[in-house]
């Protein structure tokens, strides 16, 4: 077996071959069809180094496509992440910051989710619900989603919007036999979220027995003070016989609030310009 400084001898030995003057580098003018002539090293016989200029080049432009491709790569895990949350892809570029405010009612209702989500660490913590109420079309939806997005931004938080109907209906899906999930699995999932916006309060009135299992859900939220946004076309005694009053009486807890939502409906006055 050779030893490392016999390695060593052979390996000196080569380098000299291929330049006597080991130590001293060797430099030819080359010349670059883009950027000209260019004092070059010699990397081995009858090889030099590029052009420092066109490496530069290459190398800036490698850097942006890597953070072209990083940056793609962010998106689409956020827009994967706004999927599992459940936000439909309508509404997937709603934010605080693009809600449009023309009156008084929609400064207040901004500025109760500007501060809503001000310490949104501090907020989910504590369980602060909140009750959307008024016409479609108001912005109700946009101003709940732009919550969910920074709670999912600033303190990466599992968000979950789902309409009351579908949130039944996935506890009622387990009673088949063929489920794979069982109920309280499926009342789990409705629990567990940081945030939980529950959309269309109210559209049908459901059954006792529904109103039982929603209120499950809502009471094991605020056991483990876990917030939920609700929005509804109803008005405020409507919710309030809908949700019932033990679960209304919980939504005043922690600073939670009945937000109105007054105004005339974005998407008919944008018919009415048209």
């Amino acid at each position: 077996m050779q030893t490392i400084e016999a390695l060593m001898r052979r390996a000196d030995n080569v380098v000299a071959a291929l330049n006597p003057q080991v130590g001293e580098p060797v430099y030819a003018t080359r010349n670059c069809d883009k950027h000209g002539e260019y004092p070059a090293k010699q990397l081995i016989p009858g090889r030099f180094a590029m052009c420092p200029t066109c490496r530069a080049e290459s190398e800036e432009a490698e850097k942006r496509e890597r953070e072209a491709a990083a940056a793609a790569a962010r998106r689409s895990s956020h827009i994967a992440r706004l999927g599992r949350a459940g936000i439909p892809e309508r509404f997937h570029d709603r934010t605080l910051e693009n809600f449009e405010v023309e009156n008084e009612g929609q400064r207040k209702a901004l500025d109760f989710a500007l501060d809503y989500t001000a310490d949104i660490e501090k907020t989910l913590k504590s369980g602060r619900s909140a009750v959307f109420i008024g016409k479609p079309g108001t912005g109700k939806t946009h101003l709940a989603i732009g919550i969910g997005r920074k709670a999912m931004q600033v303190q990466k938080a599992d968000v979950l919007f789902i309409t009351v109907m579908r949130a039944i209906r996935s506890i009622k899906d387990t009673w088949a036999k063929d489920s794979e999930q069982s109920e309280s699995q499926a009342i789990e999932a409705l629990v567990a979220p940081d945030l939980l916006i529950l959309d269309e309060v109210g559209v049908q009135y459901g059954s006792d027995f529904e109103k039982n299992m929603l209120f499950d859900v809502l009471n094991d939220r605020y056991e483990k003070r876990r917030p939920t946004i609700f929005l509804s076309n109803l008005n405020k005694q409507e919710v309030a016989a809908y949700l019932g009053e033990r679960v209304m009486d919980r939504l005043r807890e922690d600073g939670g609030a009945v937000i109105p939502f007054t105004w005339d409906s974005y998407r008919n006055r944008n018919k009415e310009q048209k």
